[in-house]
């Protein structure tokens, strides 16, 4: 059964961008996968990890991208932590820059999507 993490908060702390959620998954046990999805019905964008085999989903959703622009800006190593542990989001400043730049103008995303990524992600 694919897993969905929820990102509640994020910060900027000793040059890394953290992305927190209070999900009691093992985070150390996932492996990353460099790949990323864009659930415009929702704004977020989804990280994708894997555990056995299956998918663990992680919601990055748009009440935390400032946070996340301003990491994007300064290329920072970029994690996803817990009380449970930490993985490293591998690849996720490119595949961010790709999907942003794919959103851009493009209304089949949905305009709300297209319109809170061209304002927050400038």
């Amino acid at each position: 059964m694919n897993q969905k993490i929820h990102i509640k908060t994020a910060e900027i702390k000793d040059q890394e961008l953290i992305l927190f959620t209070d999900e009691p998954q093992n985070l150390n046990a996932l492996i990353s996968t460099g790949l990323m999805l864009v659930d415009s019905d929702q704004l977020s964008f989804i990280y994708i990890a894997e555990l056995d085999g299956e998918y663990n989903y992680v919601n990055i959703p748009k009440e935390v991208w400032h946070v996340v622009n301003n990491g994007l800006k300064s290329a920072l190593e970029v994690y996803v932590a817990n009380q449970n542990g930490r993985l490293h989001l591998q690849a996720f400043i490119e595949e961010m820059n790709y999907l942003i730049e794919n959103i851009k103008g493009n209304t089949n995303y949905g305009e709300e999507m297209v319109e809170k990524v061209e304002t927050i992600f400038n």
